[in-house]
Formats: structure tokens, C-alpha cells, sequence
């Protein structure tokens, strides 16, 4: 098997595996039983070089299972390690728990667990993206627009936090449900977003991150008590963006922006997947900020071209997205729009408002943006020195690519 083949396997089963592993022996063995999956994952490296089981995902699970076994055994304390679990008065075999449903009842556990009040706000983000979908340190590193050194940190004061407060495995209910849940899907919007616009350097979209969010939001959706109307606006974020993931780059695997994107290519059925969640979450008289930015994607969706994308109405979104949530990056987007829809003073507005080094690691979308604004108004000098800022800044490849083009077509002009 392939190493990008296995690495995906583990990006989709490892969260399975910490998970319902955890809920055997228990959250105060977490750290052993990480170490035993990655364990699993070097082997499965190693032994499938020449031949690969018939079922990786069951070879995979059952040698997770036995390594952990196996380290609680050369620790010889087995016996007081694997619990005795009930589900009323019926004792449920530890095999049992590696059912599909029980696997979901597992993650659900988890991802509730890593959203504890009891964990910082900050380090419950890196220890869900950690244990729930499997992400490196580096990938969180990522994903948080931060250094590995501090997520490494984070993802330590979340293991202590743990042990000293002897938290429990499992779902809460009531208002602590609603409390918590909030935490859980800005976790599953991050992992989303790491997916659909990736800060590694060589790959910018991630399919298998795209999925990963999908279904744990799926998961979510299972549970009728969870059936609120922001968890639909997320998922109808997650569809219309999805659909569009086939026409982000071309055969040459270069870089689309929305405007030169072949919508044909962009996928229907995801869409209207995407407006059933919507009629759903509408349901309330409250918004939340899913609700505002898929709107922002189902307008863009409803466009047969670029030129007919109606900017007064995104605009609009945007508007009560930043008031609901200001953020630096919700005004860069909405100079973007002035930009497009050739109101050059009120795009100049937005840009003094921001402070490009609040964007971290993506600053240089600031940059990019000022470039176009400079070309808009026919500033060719200082479109190029933005653009130059960019490709400076930029770490993914495939931008930098796109931003050298860009640069390239003004310099032809000018």
C-alpha cells in the first residue's frame, strides 16, 4: 500500500481507534493509547509494504486493541486496567464496542470530552483536532495559525487538565449539552477549513479534512437532541463549499478563483443537499454565524456567472456577520467586495481598518487583496509592490503560483 494511502487511513481511523479505545480502558490511559495507534500505523507501514490485509480498517482496529492490551500486560496490571462496562444490567463485551454504532457513540464522547469547560478554550480546539481526526502538531500548528511548540504545550495542559479533574467519558445533557456544543463546532469548522483551504505548503485542497468535518458534523445530526439550527448551518456550509472543491484548481492543477472556475464542474447535488440544511436552520429567530456565512456560499452558488454574483447582498451578509462577529479577516473580505463592486472609497475604508499582522499567517491575503484593489484603480506601481508582499508572505505553492501570474498580467499592461 501506498504511504499517502495509509496516511489516510490513519487520518480517517484514528479518531475511530483513540476513541473507543478510551472508552475501554478509560481517559486516564489517553496517552497510551495514542502511542499504541501510532504504534499500529508504523507497523501497518512496514508489514504492508509487500502485501496489505483484506480489510486494512479491521486490521487496523483489532491490532490497535492488542497493542494497548499488550502494554497494560508488560505493565502487569491488566486486570484493573479493562473495566467492566454495563449498559443497564447487560455486561457489553469489549468486541462489541467496535461496532459501527458504538464507534459513533465513542467520537460523540470524545469530541464532547475535548470540548469540556474545564479545559482552556484554546487548548480544547488542538486536543479535538488531536484525538478526535488525528491531525500532527503540525497540522494543528496549522490550522490555528500558530507555532508547533505552543500546541504542543496545549496539547500537554489539556492531558493534565484531564487527569486532575478526573473528567468523565461521555456526552453531556441538558444546558451543559448546548454549553458545550458550541465549542464542538467552531472544532469541526476549523478542521473544514483546514481541508478546503489548506495552509501546508505543497497541497491546498484537502478532500479527506473536507469529509472528516462532514461526517463528524454528520455524527451531530444523528442525535435528535443535537438537531439544533446552527449544527444545520454548518452542515449546509460544509455542502456548498464542498461542491465547489472540483473546480478550485484546473488539469494543470493551478489555482481558480471564483471567477474563473467552470461551474459545471461544481456539484448539484451537494447543493441542494446544502439548501435542505438551510430550510432547516432557519427555523429559529436567532442566527449564528454559520447561518450568515452560508448564506454568503449559497449566494455565490445561486450565480450563473460571476458577473451576475449580486455583491450588495453579500455585502449585506458580511455586515451582519462582522457584527455579530468581528474578526479582521470578515473586513478584508468585505474591502474585497467593494473592490468588485467598483466602490473603490468604501474598499479604502475597510483596508485602514485592518492591521495586516492581525491576520497571522494569512496576511498576505491582505496583501493580495490591496493588490487588487491598486489594479482596480489602475495603480500598477503599487499593485506589483503588494503583490510582491504576498509572494513574500505566502506559504502554500499553488497561491504563490497564482499570485505570480497575476502579478505577470499586470506587468504585460503596464
Amino acid at each position: 500500500m501506498e504511504p499517502k494511502n495509509i496516511d489516510h487511513l490513519f487520518r480517517h481511523h484514528s479518531g475511530k481507534m483513540v476513541s473507543v479505545l478510551t472508552r475501554v480502558f478509560g481517559l486516564k490511559h489517553l496517552e497510551i493509547i495514542e502511542d499504541a495507534v501510532q504504534d499500529t500505523f508504523i507497523k501497518a507501514t512496514l508489514s504492508w509494504r509487500k502485501q496489505q490485509p483484506e480489510n486494512p480498517e479491521a486490521w487496523l482496529t483489532k491490532s490497535a486493541k492488542n497493542r494497548v492490551i499488550d502494554i497494560f500486560r508488560k505493565l502487569n496490571t491488566e486486570r484493573n486496567l479493562i473495566p467492566k462496562l454495563t449498559q443497564g444490567t447487560q455486561t457489553i463485551a469489549i468486541n462489541e464496542l467496535f461496532l459501527d454504532t458504538e464507534i459513533e457513540d465513542a467520537q460523540l464522547r470524545m469530541i464532547f470530552t475535548a470540548c469540556h469547560p474545564k479545559l482552556d478554550a484554546r487548548d480544547r480546539i488542538s486536543f479535538a483536532l488531536k484525538t478526535v481526526s488525528g491531525f500532527s502538531t503540525k497540522e494543528i500548528a496549522s490550522a490555528l495559525l500558530t507555532k508547533e511548540d505552543t500546541i504542543k504545550k496545549r496539547l500537554s495542559r489539556a492531558r493534565k487538565a484531564i487527569q486532575k479533574a478526573d473528567l468523565k467519558f461521555n456526552i453531556p445533557k441538558g444546558e451543559m449539552l448546548h454549553e458545550r456544543l458550541e465549542s464542538v463546532l467552531e472544532v469541526l469548522y476549523l478542521i473544514f477549513n483546514e481541508g478546503f483551504h489548506s495552509n501546508t505548503k505543497e497541497q491546498l485542497i484537502r478532500t479527506d479534512l473536507c469529509g472528516e468535518a462532514m461526517r463528524l458534523c454528520q455524527l451531530l445530526l444523528k442525535r435528535e437532541s443535537m438537531r439544533l439550527p446552527k449544527v444545520y448551518a454548518l452542515f449546509a456550509i460544509m455542502c456548498f463549499h464542498s461542491s465547489r472543491l472540483d473546480a478550485k484548481l484546473n488539469s494543470n492543477n493551478e489555482l481558480l478563483d471564483l471567477k474563473h472556475q467552470d461551474r459545471s464542474l461544481w456539484h448539484f447535488p451537494l447543493i441542494d443537499l446544502g439548501n435542505a440544511m438551510m430550510n432547516k436552520a432557519v427555523e429559529t429567530n436567532t442566527f449564528s454565524s454559520y447561518h450568515y456565512e452560508a448564506a454568503i456560499a449559497a449566494e455565490h452558488l445561486r450565480a450563473k456567472t460571476f458577473e451576475d454574483t449580486n455583491w450588495v447582498k453579500i455585502l449585506r451578509w458580511y455586515e451582519a456577520l462582522y457584527n455579530l462577529q468581528p474578526m479582521p479577516s470578515h473586513v478584508l473580505t468585505m474591502a474585497v467586495i467593494c473592490v468588485q463592486n467598483n466602490e473603490s472609497s468604501k474598499a479604502s475604508y475597510y483596508f485602514d481598518l485592518i492591521h495586516p499582522e492581525d491576520l497571522e499567517q494569512r496576511a498576505y491575503l491582505y496583501y493580495a487583496a490591496k493588490a487588487d484593489y491598486y489594479a482596480k484603480i489602475l495603480n500598477e506601481t503599487e499593485a506589483i509592490k503588494h503583490l510582491d508582499m504576498a509572494i513574500k508572505l505566502v506559504t502554500n505553492t499553488l497561491e504563490a503560483d497564482y499570485l505570480r501570474k497575476k502579478k505577470s498580467a499586470i506587468l504585460k499592461i503596464k
